[in-house]
């Protein structure tokens, strides 16, 4: 589950990056939970994410996608994504209500 951000920039950036989506799912990386935390200071934006699978081979492309995303809002002159494994991405545990819907899981 994403770390909720605490400034208004965060903000900003976590609205920016809730545009980006999981190219062979089309869900948002926000509402899959894949997005950690996003902490901003300096105009620098670190992210950190996790993929939907170690072997995912869209993992670079949205990597991306979330850095040039958070470039976009005014002030974030640099914005550094981290990968991490742990905790392992369970989307009956970290998914939203509607994206759990999109991708059929019902509890």
């Amino acid at each position: 589950m994403i770390t909720m951000p605490n400034t208004p920039k965060e903000w900003e950036v976590y609205n920016s990056v809730r545009e980006v989506e999981d190219p062979e799912i089309g869900i948002s990386l926000i509402e899959l939970g894949l997005i950690y935390q996003i902490t901003v200071e300096d105009g620098k934006a670190d992210i950190v994410m996790t993929f939907t699978s170690l072997a995912c081979p869209a993992g670079p492309q949205m990597k991306q996608d979330v850095e040039n995303f958070a470039l976009r809002v005014d002030g974030i002159n640099e914005a550094v994504v981290n990968i991490v494994w742990n905790p392992k991405w369970d989307p009956r545990e970290m998914a939203s209500e509607e994206a759990k819907m999109q991708m059929g899981i019902f509890d």
